[in-house]
């Protein structure tokens, strides 16, 4: 049985359920037995207990003896689990719970019922029953998607650039030349026509770039916020001209000065945003790597990576922060006795941990030379967790996919800022 609690912006909660539900995503029952329940926030547990006990008369009548007991078996774990609430969690409740084969597959008969409960990152608002060859977890993956998606526009009178920010990456949507002419006018017309032409131009090429703002980020794209940038006073007078959607007026979040418009303007932007960004997590990560690059690169001694001396910094309490990327794919396997307590220990990549496991059952142990070694595997976050946990020190999962995550990557998808230079005396 798997617990998963979720506090609100816990990067290594979030990573959690998201490998959790890549590895329920995996997973096929050999019939249609696996059993999926998403209960609502409010909704009374003694009402979904009914229910699933109502299932397990209905599961009584499956002709298959293998997939009925499967069934039924799995419907009162999910029963039994229940009971231990006094109420719904706050948030809801999701419950994946299947008769599945062990580790390694195995023969017709010897699957294992096992369930996992996840508090959902966000109120849950549906109730969802599924008994199926597979587990329900779209509506989980959804709630992990990020809502908050945050609009650019750099405009200048020469050039406008759309830009979202959304999840971990700024995307260029789009950009386009105004069409005004320069403010200095050709011989043969008047400086008062000119002007007013240009004028009419710029009025014309506003309210062109204000109807392409109000199709990207209200029709196509719902953003939470919008940020105007460019160089000189163009963007003041669009927005304090009103041109905008009073819907897209109400969200501007702050204007930026900034060297270009356009599509080279968006990135700008973004990197002059980072206080008015605060809150979203993009932001986070990028400072967080900033602070771990400076450190490093200024050789104070507070800047650390490899993954094996971060682990020995942290069982010494000399770690402040360490930050790991979400795609490390690395697992720590254990070789136990049950005998002499002897331990051996590998961090490994995910296809190495079944044949590692398998060589410590096989082999003697080294101290006692019993072959009573038992083998087991955490994620390598779960153990860098417990580590960090033990004394005090923070520990963050960023994406890999970013440009931080990137960056991070180059010193081996793991890196931490310490307490004080371990080369130093405390």
């Amino acid at each position: 049985m798997k617990k998963i609690d979720v506090p609100k912006h816990d990067s290594v909660k979030i990573y959690k359920i998201r490998k959790t539900l890549e590895e329920l995503s995996q997973k096929s029952g050999r019939g249609t037995e696996l059993i999926t329940v998403y209960i609502p926030k409010g909704k009374q547990l003694h009402e979904i207990i009914n229910a699933l006990q109502q299932e397990q008369g209905t599961a009584d009548n499956i002709k298959s003896d293998l997939t009925r007991t499967h069934v039924v078996d799995s419907l009162g774990k999910v029963v039994q689990r229940l009971r231990l609430y006094k109420k719904t969690p706050e948030r809801g409740l999701v419950m994946f719970c299947g008769a599945l084969p062990p580790e390694g597959g195995g023969p017709l008969g010897s699957e294992v019922v096992r369930v996992w409960e996840i508090d959902p990152p966000k109120d849950l608002k549906q109730y969802l029953y599924r008994c199926d060859d597979h587990f329900h977890v779209d509506i989980l993956k959804d709630m992990l998607k990020d809502d908050n998606l945050i609009g650019f526009l750099a405009i200048d009178a020469k050039d406008a650039g759309w830009g979202l920010m959304h999840g971990d990456k700024i995307e260029v949507l789009s950009h386009t030349g105004s069409g005004v002419a320069g403010k200095h006018r050709q011989g043969g017309q008047s400086a008062k026509r000119f002007q007013k032409l240009r004028e009419m131009e710029l009025t014309y090429y506003f309210n062109r770039v204000a109807e392409s703002t109000r199709q990207y980020f209200i029709d196509i794209y719902q953003i939470k916020g919008l940020i105007v940038s460019g160089p000189g006073p163009t963007k003041e007078d669009f927005v304090n001209g009103n041109y905008l959607e009073y819907r897209l007026q109400n969200m501007v979040l702050s204007t930026i000065d900034a060297s270009y418009a356009g599509a080279e303007g968006i990135r700008e932007a973004f990197a002059k945003s980072g206080d008015i960004l605060t809150d979203f997590r993009m932001v986070e990560e990028k400072k967080l790597i900033e602070s771990l690059f400076r450190e490093i690169n200024s050789h104070s001694g507070l800047g650390a990576y490899g993954l094996q001396e971060l682990i020995k910094y942290l069982k010494n309490n000399v770690v402040k922060t360490l930050i790991i990327t979400d795609d490390t794919d690395l697992h720590r396997v254990e070789g136990r006795c049950k005998r002499c307590q002897h331990a051996q220990e590998e961090i490994l990549p995910r296809a190495q941990v079944i044949p590692k496991k398998t060589e410590y059952t096989s082999t003697p142990c080294p101290g006692c030379k019993a072959m009573e070694v038992e083998a087991i595997e955490q994620d390598i976050v779960d153990y860098l967790e417990i580590l960090a946990a033990k004394t005090g020190s923070a520990l963050e999962i960023i994406s890999g996919k970013a440009e931080s995550g990137v960056m991070l990557a180059s010193l081996g998808k793991a890196g931490a800022i310490l307490r004080y230079n371990p080369g130093h005396s405390k």
